[in-house]
């Protein structure tokens, strides 16, 4: 079973169609009510808690009164990112993840590129956050709707996409062309390298263009899930969406 924890994340996992098997709820908590209506309408198990064994039975941090298990969402295979695309007759955009390890950050990517209109997530097997508790709730119900693909290695799946017609742009700081001058009107893989380190040099040697943000202050680079959220909103103006 696959626990979600967390008001939006639960309803998002019902309105899904996810199995629900059991809601765990705080007794007496105030604003559960549409939840736990759409739970019992499919068939969850209701158990009341106190809030101390709630508490323990979150992994999260951040249960706001609700956790529920459900069937477990599986990982996607690259033709499902192709179709979901050629179902909205659109052009590939993919987001592709070089070892983004904190769940956090993988929940907050996913979320926003649903928002963007993105066909997908890609991850690696080895070395990167996946489908945790905490990535879907940061995803605040994105992980329900987006297909997340589970690949052995990056460099190969950047082959692979190259090989179906897709154009590879690596966010790097250091990159020679400019954010503000990249088209993502073509088929799209946008890649988001590592928290720390960024792409990986093999990652990065498989990109066709390496794209920098332009950066005005005295930061140097932004946090993964923030630069993967300009990029993808560029795709969404350069695509006229």
């Amino acid at each position: 079973m696959r626990q979600v924890e967390g008001r939006r994340a639960v309803m998002e996992a019902l309105e899904a169609g996810r199995p629900p098997d059991k809601v765990y709820a705080l007794k007496g908590a105030e604003g559960l009510g549409a939840v736990l209506a759409a739970a019992r309408a499919r068939g969850a198990v209701i158990v009341e808690c106190d809030r101390r064994g709630l508490d323990a039975m979150a992994q999260t941090g951040g249960h706001q009164g609700v956790i529920g298990l459900f069937a477990p969402v599986s990982y996607a295979e690259l033709d499902d990112l192709f179709l979901l695309a050629q179902q909205r007759g659109e052009p590939p955009l993919l987001v592709v993840c070089d070892g983004v390890e904190d769940e956090g950050n993988l929940g907050a990517i996913i979320r926003c590129a649903e928002a963007a209109g993105a066909h997908g997530i890609v991850v690696p097997k080895r070395r990167s956050a996946g489908l945790s508790p905490v990535t879907v709730k940061t995803s605040a119900g994105a992980a329900e709707h987006l297909p997340v693909a589970r690949v052995p290695g990056i460099p190969a799946c950047l082959r692979e996409l190259k090989e179906r017609g897709v154009w590879i742009y690596g966010a790097d700081a250091a990159g020679s062309q400019s954010l503000f001058d990249t088209d993502f009107s073509g088929p799209s893989a946008i890649v988001a390298g590592a928290e720390g380190r960024g792409l990986s040099r093999l990652t990065a040697e498989s990109c066709d263009f390496l794209v920098s943000i332009p950066m005005k202050g005295k930061v140097g680079s932004l946090n993964v899930s923030a630069a993967a959220a300009v990029m993808l909103y560029q795709a969404v103006r350069t695509r006229g969406s």
